[in-house]
C-alpha cells in the first residue's frame, strides 16, 4: 500500500480534529484531487488565482452551484486551515451579477 504524504496527513488531521464527517471529508480529498488533476501540480504548489482559475472553469463547465459551493469549501479548508494560507473567494462571488440580484429577490420574497 502507497505511503501517504505528509501533507495529506496534516489535511486527515485537521479533518478529524474539526469532526468533519466521512462524507465531508471524502468530498474535500475529491476535490483537491480534481484541482491537482487539473493543473497536474500538487495543489499546495498553485497560487490563489490558480484556484480562481479552476472556480471560472468549473463555472464553464456547468457545474452546479451546491456542487461548486462544496469545491470551495474544501479549497477553503485546505489554504486556510492546513496550510494556513489567505481565504479562497466563495462560491457566491464566483456569480454573475444578474444571478445574485435574482436571489437576492427570492430571499426578500421568501
Amino acid at each position: 500500500m502507497a505511503e501517504i504524504s505528509p501533507l495529506r496527513r496534516r489535511m486527515i488531521e485537521d479533518k478529524t480534529v474539526r469532526n468533519l464527517s466521512r462524507a465531508t471529508q471524502r468530498s474535500y480529498l475529491a476535490a483537491l484531487s480534481k484541482l491537482s488533476r487539473y493543473f497536474g501540480w500538487s495543489p499546495e504548489c498553485l497560487e490563489l488565482e490558480d484556484t480562481r482559475a479552476f472556480q471560472v472553469h468549473l463555472v464553464a463547465m456547468g457545474i452546479s452551484w451546491p456542487a461548486l459551493n462544496q469545491i470551495v469549501c474544501a479549497l477553503r479548508f485546505f489554504y486556510g486551515v492546513t496550510l494556513g494560507r489567505d481565504a479562497i473567494r466563495s462560491a457566491s462571488a464566483m456569480r454573475a451579477p444578474a444571478e445574485q440580484a435574482a436571489g437576492g429577490a427570492e430571499r426578500r420574497l421568501g
